[in-house]
């Protein structure tokens, strides 16, 4: 038997990779959002897409300063993601908080999270609305990674954090099913 899930639809589509967005304000403070709501658009050009609510302060501070980071953790950082991802910047230095090492971005002003595996600067290429959240879309101007951890794709020994809902998070923990054809 089937159970009604509307109020909860969305996690029908998770578990998603964890991210860090990281963006700026006009002091150039950084703050940083846990999201999952995130999935590229294009590879040419090469966009991604972020969905954040206008509750969120990180939804204005893309507006204003039209650029982002997306950063990706693994399974050690947990706790400092959980962190990002249940304080507001409004309120908290949520960078001091969870003792993130910033390291400036290449191409932007925001700053790249130093300690995740890997690492996109975006410029900020449209806005959709989309009833109660906003997608943001990037244009990646620069992607790195840890060369151990990725060879066109993720490794097995990645453990790239996930997030499966709430306070809930996994990592890959069985070898990667391979297809060969």
């Amino acid at each position: 038997m089937k159970i009604n899930c509307l109020n909860t639809f969305y996690r029908l589509l998770h578990p998603k990779v964890a991210t860090l967005i990281a963006s700026i304000d006009r002091s150039g403070k950084t703050n940083i959002m846990a999201a999952a709501w995130t999935t590229p658009v294009s590879i040419n050009p090469p966009l991604v897409a972020v969905s954040i609510s206008p509750k969120r302060y990180t939804h204005s501070l893309i507006q204003e300063s039209k650029e982002f980071t997306l950063n990706i953790p693994s399974k050690t950082l947990v706790e400092k993601v959980h962190i990002c991802g249940t304080r507001s910047g409004r309120e908290v230095d949520k960078v001091a908080i969870a003792k993130l090492n910033l390291k400036p971005a290449k191409h932007l002003k925001t700053p790249v999270i130093d300690e995740c595996i890997g690492n996109m600067e975006c410029k900020l290429w449209g806005t959709i609305p989309t009833g109660d959240h906003t997608l943001f879309i990037g244009e990646v101007l620069a992607a790195y990674v840890n060369e151990k951890l990725f060879t066109d794709s993720w490794s097995e020994n990645a453990e790239v954090l996930i997030h499966v809902g709430g306070e809930i998070y996994t990592s890959p923990s069985k070898p990667f099913i391979r297809i060969v054809s």
